[in-house]
Order: structure tokens, then sequence, then C-alpha cells
């Protein structure tokens, strides 16, 4: 079905054990799994860094101005955030000896088809869940809140800003980091760790429920399936995206509580919060977890687990063990 390579073992011979960070004694080991956090702990340092030179620019280049939620600046905050994170993955990929691409956003192969399916899943996605919301009453499409090129203005707008947040998101949260935490305590528990985390964030953005965050721990974990079975995580970047821009401009709907400027309607919710999704929008639905279920159902059929097939040395691999 791709040619992409199947998920190797954390202890295949192309990828070899990690070099320690430091070995004070030589020919004294450190654990694997230790090794793994102290590299994750750097990680996050580096990250850190980064992002406080990345908030000081911005304070400098946008102050004094009140335009918190304009497309531009979240498109800059998004890309910087991203440029952050996959930054810090390069740095740590010289020191790993290994391909950046190893960290789930490999240039090769055809990650442009698993791109593109991914966006597929997210507008099937949003689209099944509005469907669902109207089919009880729930939705209303409105009348346009915008016209002629404006329509396509706000359109591209949307997707470009939407494609930087799913990478940045994407990679922050199950790239480099999942990576890493997974040599150390396996996938699952990795990701699981990483999707309550990813929950939590956005916990902080106004109008978001409980129900909201559950949804988002939730399609963490779907995400992080795409990534186990694909390899790769363009296919999450997609899907998140193109969910993203569904409900923003397409059904100009709340997403995770935020009401952004540039909507294709003037499209209103209306009912109880378990069918709607309340201040929160259509990820707090009670539908949001039926159409999350059906669709990894349906993906687990589509891409079913692969051999263990063995790569050359030389490619990129999302390298997990199979605990």
């Amino acid at each position: 079905m791709d040619s992409e390579l199947p998920l190797l073992t954390a202890t295949e011979p192309q990828v070899a054990s990690d070099p320690p960070l430091f070995n004070p004694r030589q020919g004294r080991k450190t654990h694997p799994a230790f090794n793994a956090l102290l590299r994750l702990v750097l990680y996050i340092a580096l990250v850190w860094v980064l992002w406080t030179i990345k908030n000081v620019f911005l304070e400098l280049l946008f102050r004094g101005s009140h335009a918190a939620s304009s497309p531009l600046i979240i498109f800059i905050e998004e890309l910087l955030g991203f440029a952050v994170v996959y930054g810090a993955a390069v740095i740590l990929s010289r020191i790993e000896h290994r391909p950046v691409g190893t960290y789930g956003l490999p240039l090769s192969g055809n990650w442009v088809t698993r791109f593109g399916q991914g966006c597929l899943f997210g507008l099937c996605e949003i689209s099944a869940l509005i469907g669902l919301i109207a089919l009880f009453g729930g939705y209303t499409f409105g009348s346009p809140a915008i016209h002629d090129v404006a329509i396509l203005r706000w359109a591209v707008e949307w997707a470009v800003i939407f494609l930087t947040v799913g990478l940045f998101e994407e990679f922050a949260f199950r790239g480099y980091a999942l990576y890493t935490l997974a040599r150390s305590v396996s996938f699952w528990p990795a990701a699981i760790l990483l999707a309550l985390y990813f929950g939590f964030e956005h916990s902080h953005n106004p109008g978001e429920s409980l129900a909201g965050e559950a949804g988002v721990a939730l399609i963490a974990l779907l995400f992080a399936f795409t990534l186990r079975r694909t390899g790769t995580l363009w296919l999450a970047v997609g899907w998140h995206a193109a969910f993203d821009f569904g409900e923003t401009f397409l059904y100009s709907v709340p997403d995770s509580g935020a009401i952004f400027p540039g909507h294709l309607s003037n499209a209103s919710l209306h009912g109880p919060t378990w069918l709607t999704g309340g201040a929160t929008g259509p990820e707090g639905s009670i539908f949001s977890f039926a159409v999350m279920g059906a669709l990894a159902i349906f993906f687990h059929f589509l891409y079913p687990p692969r051999p263990l097939l063995l790569p050359p040395a030389s490619a990129p691999q999302f390298a997990l063990d199979q605990k």
C-alpha cells in the first residue's frame, strides 16, 4: 500500500544504542532508559532557552499591539513555535548522529501522500461531527460572512495558519519528545503521558471544558496511533490542520473555545452542551468521541500492522520498541 518504513524495535542493528551524554569513568555504561531520559531533559532545556528567545522577540515585534488573536500574529507565533521545537531536535540529531527525519517528519518517501491522506481524514472528521450535530438540530450554517475574493483570501490564510499549527503541535508532542521518551518507557506509556499533557495545555484556552480537554487528549492518542502505523507524523499533521481549518473556516464554529475572524458563515450552535459542546465548540460534543472512535476503527483496518522488515541503515525511521 505504501513504500514507507515499518516501525522497528529500539534495538535494531541499524540504529545504535544512544551514546551517553557524559561518561566520567571510561568503560562505565549508563542504562539506555536513563540515557534517553537525559536526552529528553536536554531537549526540554534547549526548547526552554529557544522559547524564551522567541518570546522576547515577539514582545519586541508586537509591543503595544492588542490584536493578540489576529491571523498574522497566530501564524508568526505558531511558525516560531515550530522552529523552536524542530530546531532543538536538529541540534540533538547532531549529537545522536541520526537524520532529523527520524523524529517523525522525513522529507523522503511518500510524505506528500501521507499529508494528503491526513487532510482527507481531518475534513471527514469535522464534516461528520458537524453533520451529526446538525442532524439533531444543534447547528445552523447561517448567512455568508464573507464574499467574493475574500473567501479565497481567508481560505488560503487559514490553510497556511493551520498547517503551521499542525506542524508545531504534532512535532512538539509527538516528535522528538515521544521518540525519546518511548525509548525509555516504551511507546504507549509515553504516548499516554504526552496526550494527557496535550489536553492539559488546552485547558488554558478560554471557553475550554473538561469534555473538550478529554477530546483533545483522545485525539492526541489517535494521532499517536497514526504515527505508530505509518512511521511518520505527516498524516497526523494533515489531519490536525484540516480539522482545525474545517472547524474555524468552513463550518465557522468555536475551535477549542476560540472564535476567530475570517470565517465563511455566521453559523450558530444551539441546543444542550452535550450536543454542541457549548462554548468549547464541537470538540466538546458527545458526538466528537463517537466520530473519533469510528475513525480509529477505520484507520486500524486501513493501515494494518506491518512485518518488521529491516531497511537500509541510512534510511530515516521512527524507531520505537514494540512493547
